[in-house]
């Protein structure tokens, strides 16, 4: 199980990239990476891309919990998207969406990164690894 961090500072988009098994204690260190990212980069865009998770073994009160809580960056300062071309991972998604009213019910759960970038309009960002 991995996890990184990404940062296109041309679009200030924040990507959140999550591969392998995804876990309850997984999760939480993403999370608190996250925010930590969020609240550093001020991004208007951020992107959970889940393209690379083989298995979702979270269970439905963490999914719940994370929910939640208050966004990092509040209002509609930063737009969010979940990338999940599984239906498991999109039922997740859907979950946390849910869960998170009103915070989080403006969040887009879209099946690829090539969508996201089409609803943006942008062709190709640039990422650089973040720390």
């Amino acid at each position: 199980m991995g996890f990184r961090f990404e940062f296109d500072p041309a679009n200030k988009i924040l990507i959140t990239r999550i591969d392998g098994e995804l876990t309850d204690r997984i999760i939480k260190q993403v999370d608190t990476g996250m925010r930590k990212r969020l609240v550093q980069k001020k991004p208007t865009v951020h992107i959970v891309e889940c393209s690379s998770v083989t298995k979702f073994s979270m269970s439905a009160e963490s999914v719940r919990k994370l929910a939640r809580q208050k966004p990092a960056l509040e209002g509609n300062s930063c737009r969010r998207f979940f990338v999940m071309p599984s239906n498991v991972g999109f039922g997740i998604a859907r979950m946390f969406q849910i869960a998170g009213e009103p915070h989080y019910d403006a969040t887009r759960i879209l099946r690829s990164l090539e969508e996201v970038f089409s609803t943006l309009g942008l062709e190709r960002p640039q990422f650089e690894p973040l720390k």
